[in-house]
């Protein structure tokens, strides 16, 4: 389970700025559900051109969530020109730091807010375009994308690459490209550290033990402030079914809360490959 400080679980728990603009200014949209993480990011200005509202929608985990939310947070009142100089590093002490193995999502925070702005001066949009070489095929980050990470957060090892974008958490295989970018930007030799092990698998009991401990934990809590509830029916491999009880029964956002509130902390504290499913009482 990650460390979190007690502002990340906040911000998690009680995620501020959820939501859409009718009339945005500026549109960003990074990641991709395929990749596990994604971001949608929009603002509004005021007639001084500072930013008056900031919502988001994201998918992924605690850190996601709590880093987009940190973000919005950050940046209102501000103009474009100091919003620009937010950095992932700005979001992830806001927040009191952020495990190392999940930089990742303040970097994700950071460049959704580029790709708004962007999108704000120039009225290009979708989703923020690659630039550069892909070289991690399994989460599409490139070249370009590798240095700028490696450069602004002064890192040192493809582990450390890896916990601030994702690239080589896959299969592995652009390790030693990753390296060899790393021994570019910082005019040094890298080596390729072996891969840490595979954590050891949950038993069934284990795995249902460890589903139900963060039902209790960390989504019945949200879901009781509005007057829900949640009933575990069954666990079937990496498929978790639950039921939604009193209001969450009849909430019109229930698929928003299925993948926000409750798989995506279950994908984080338990195991990243579950699916929640609903079923009917």
């Amino acid at each position: 389970m990650w460390d979190y400080t007690d502002k990340v679980k906040e911000h998690f728990r009680n995620p501020r700025n959820v939501g859409l603009i009718s009339d945005p200014d500026g549109v960003g949209e990074v990641g991709s559900l395929a990749c596990g993480d994604a971001l949608k990011l929009m603002f509004k200005l005021d007639d001084q051109g500072r930013i008056a509202d900031v919502k988001f929608q994201t998918f992924g985990c605690a850190s996601a969530i709590a880093s987009s939310s940190a973000l919005t947070e950050l940046i209102k009142g501000m103009t474009l020109d100091e919003a620009e100089k937010v950095t992932n590093k700005d979001i992830a002490e806001y927040l009191g730091g952020l495990p190392e193995q999940k930089m990742h999502c303040s970097v994700m925070g950071r460049e959704a807010l580029e790709a708004a702005i962007k999108n704000y001066r120039t009225g290009e949009t979708g989703t923020q375009e690659l630039e550069g070489k892909v070289v991690c095929t399994c989460f599409g980050v490139t070249d370009q994308e590798i240095e700028r990470i490696v450069r602004d957060n002064n890192l040192s090892s493809v582990e450390d690459v890896t916990n601030y974008s994702k690239a080589g958490g896959g299969c592995g295989g652009c390790r030693e490209e990753i390296a060899e970018i790393l021994s570019r930007v910082r005019g040094e030799p890298v080596e390729v550290e072996e891969p840490a092990p595979a954590p050891k698998s949950l038993t069934n009991i284990q795995r249902i033990k460890l589903i139900e401990e963060t039902l209790e934990r960390e989504i019945r809590p949200r879901l009781r402030q509005d007057g829900g509830d949640i009933e575990l029916v069954d666990v079937e491999g990496n498929r978790v079914l639950v039921s939604f009880l009193k209001a969450c029964a009849k909430c019109p956002v229930a698929p928003f809360t299925m993948k926000e509130i409750v798989e995506a902390p279950l994908r984080q504290f338990v195991s990243e490959d579950i699916v929640v499913e609903e079923v009917k009482p």
